[in-house]
């Protein structure tokens, strides 16, 4: 999930805020223009931040790869997923701006560590599996928690989902492809499949953020319906999902206690580390001040366009004045 960790608001319990639950319940869209608790507000503000904040960082570990892709074919192809990319982080960036929060607010919370982004994007990209890795788990894994958003109580951010969605399903049979050739390649390339396999399964179970035991904000999102599923729900589902892919491919996924339970009808498998999922959210990741500088840089060398863009929207707004 590439919202991990968002506190959610405290209820209300005015008039106002139950008429909004009720057409909450009524399963009725909140526009920006109406009334919304405050809690509800921040809730979504800290989400959709920390969506958007994690497509910008998930061009890193991608953006490294354009050069070194193995085909002209595979560089334009990522090339063009990591363009996606920026895309989905402006549509969720516009969605936020509606809760009256600017771009800028929140790209210095993300600098300055006060909004996260998912912990996914804080491992490193070692081999080109790795990115047919990215692309099935990581993406799929996107996928499986962000087809519910499109009905997610909020009108601009449930909108923005549909378009991303449909994008993230491109993402992910791109990864699944590579990975597909490499199964099917030489023993050294199945091999670094398997390895990419391997180091990102867990990671990739981490995306849905804590056991629902452990979770304790998602009771109030999810009455609000801006969370339209538990964690360990999304969990389960995407494992069930993924498994036969992965027997498909050949591969092995590296959990010696999965196992199918036909009472329940999916997968028992193992916890991730949740230890080292919460380093990994607290900065002590493998690359987490690698991922943060890059940011930062990008943002201070990028002041001058800021700036000139700045300048230049006075002036035409001068030059308006004058002809009025």
């Amino acid at each position: 999930m590439y919202a991990q960790m968002v506190e959610s608001g405290t209820s209300d319990d005015s008039a106002e805020a139950e008429a909004f639950q009720r057409r909450i319940d009524a399963g009725e869209k909140i526009e920006p223009k109406d009334w919304m608790p405050e809690g509800y507000r921040k809730t979504l503000i800290r989400q959709i931040g920390q969506h958007a904040h994690s497509e910008i960082v998930g061009q890193l570990p991608e953006g490294n790869w354009i050069t070194r892709a193995p085909t002209l074919e595979r560089k334009a192809i990522l090339l063009a997923k990591v363009q996606d990319e920026a895309g989905h982080g402006l549509y969720l960036y516009c969605a936020a701006e509606t809760l009256g929060v600017s771009r800028d607010e929140l790209t210095e919370m993300l600098l300055d560590g006060r909004m996260k982004y998912s912990s996914i994007f804080n491992y490193p990209t070692l081999t080109w599996a790795d990115m047919g890795a990215v692309g099935w788990l990581v993406d799929g894994a996107a996928i499986m928690n962000q087809v519910p958003l499109q009905r997610t109580s909020y009108g601009p951010y449930s909108r923005a989902m549909i378009r991303i969605c449909k994008e993230e399903s491109f993402h992910q049979r791109q990864g699944f492809d590579i990975m597909m050739k490499m199964a099917n390649g030489t023993e050294a390339q199945k091999k670094m499949a398997q390895d990419a396999l391997d180091r990102f399964w867990y990671p990739s179970l981490m995306m849905f953020g804590p056991s629902d035991k452990d979770s304790v904000h998602s009771a109030q999102s999810m009455a609000w319906k801006i969370k339209m599923n538990t964690n360990d729900e999304l969990r389960q589902k995407f494992v069930d999902q993924t498994v036969p892919q992965a027997e498909y491919l050949g591969l092995a996924v590296p959990d010696p206690d999965l196992r199918w339970n036909e009472t329940k009808g999916g997968y028992d498998f193992s916890e991730p580390d949740w230890s080292e999922f919460f380093e990994v959210i607290k900065g002590n990741g493998p690359c987490n001040r690698e991922r943060l500088a890059a940011r930062n840089k990008a943002w201070d060398e990028g002041k001058w366009v800021r700036d000139a863009m700045l300048a230049h929207a006075r002036k035409k707004r001068a030059a308006k004045m004058v002809a009025e």
